[in-house]
């Protein structure tokens, strides 16, 4: 399995950007999905969006054409490019990986996760 570190949360005006990344160890980094999540306090967690092994992306509705995915095999890491941000977008920030054969949007189906970063998105 591999473990994942997030990296790059902080503290933003609303309207500006965010770039997380999520950095993995482990030679088969390429052969894993690896999501992002999100949980506010008192809230369930939440799924963003997805970098399928291909290089694929998919994303919630929520954030679609404010967040990418992007990532680097060449240096395990996956990338969540957070623009336009808002208030209630303030949330522990997670990635998880995955190695089956579908995509999986729901949280509890992941066992892999890195330790969150915090963003908060000041108005």
């Amino acid at each position: 399995q591999v473990q994942l570190v997030e990296s790059g949360g902080g503290l933003v005006q609303a309207g500006g950007s965010l770039r997380l990344s999520c950095a993995a160890s482990g030679r088969t980094f390429s052969t894993y999905a690896v999501a992002w999540f999100r949980q506010a306090p008192g809230k369930e967690r939440e799924f963003l969006g997805i970098s399928w092994r291909g290089g694929s992306t998919t994303y919630a509705d929520s954030v679609k054409g404010r967040f990418t995915i992007s990532r680097d095999n060449a240096e395990n890491t996956v990338y969540l490019q957070m623009n336009s941000l808002k208030p209630e977008d303030t949330a522990a920030y997670y990635c998880a990986a995955d190695d089956g054969p579908i995509i999986r949007t729901n949280w509890r189906s992941y066992d892999c996760w890195g330790q969150g970063t915090q963003v908060t998105v000041s108005s």
